[in-house]
C-alpha cells in the first residue's frame, strides 16, 4: 500500500510542470546578462550618446 502511494508520488513529481516557468525565467535572465555583458562599451556608448543628445534638446528648449 505505501509501496503505491511512494510510487504515485513519485509519479506525480516527475510530470509537474510549475518549476518550467522558473527555469525558463532564469535561463532568459543569464543570456541577457550575457548579452549585456558582450556588449558593454557599445551599450555604454550608445547610453552616453542618448542623454548628450537628449541633454543639448532640453537646452534649447
Amino acid at each position: 500500500m505505501y509501496y503505491l502511494m511512494l510510487k504515485q508520488k513519485i509519479k506525480d513529481f516527475l510530470t509537474e510542470e510549475d518549476g518550467i516557468g522558473t527555469v525558463e525565467m532564469i535561463l532568459i535572465l543569464v543570456v541577457l546578462i550575457g548579452i549585456v555583458l558582450i556588449f558593454k562599451e557599445q551599450l555604454n556608448s550608445l547610453v552616453e550618446s542618448i542623454f548628450k543628445t537628449i541633454n543639448e534638446q532640453a537646452k534649447k528648449v
